[in-house]
């Protein structure tokens, strides 16, 4: 088992807790109580559900990477991290002039990271990551 991939998994399904269980009162639910209109509410929670289902799917590939190399699909989800790290940064910065109102982005980076090393290891074929 890949050592740094099980615990990529487990920090990716702890965000999606996150995501659902906080950001879903702090975020979601007041969106969809707004008088916004009635599309704009709907394309934001097309939007909430799409992440859930990633971070979902993130964490699904994280326990498969666990177990079975595959640094195609390790190098896309890091890609698609970092990617979203990017975008808490610049918003963050350009509509809110700081980095931590969104803090996000510290747990994509932080998981890209042990990814990264998972990686690594499937790469150099470490004995000490990989049982």
């Amino acid at each position: 088992m890949n050592i740094a991939f099980a615990i990529s998994g487990l920090l990716m399904a702890a965000t999606t807790g996150l995501h659902v269980f906080g950001g879903g009162p702090e975020i979601h639910e007041p969106i969809q109580a707004s008088a916004l209109e009635p599309a704009l509410r709907a394309i934001s929670a097309v939007l909430w559900h799409a992440v859930t289902v990633i971070l979902i799917v993130f964490t699904v590939g994280n326990a498969y990477l666990a177990k079975f190399p595959n640094p195609p699909l390790a190098i896309a989800l890091i890609a698609t991290q970092v990617g979203f790290a990017g975008l808490f940064i610049y918003y963050g910065m350009a509509l809110l002039g700081t980095v931590w109102v969104l803090p996000q982005w510290t747990i994509f980076s932080t998981i890209s990271c042990v990814m990264l090393w998972g990686l690594r290891a499937d790469l150099k074929g470490n004995p000490v990551a990989r049982d």
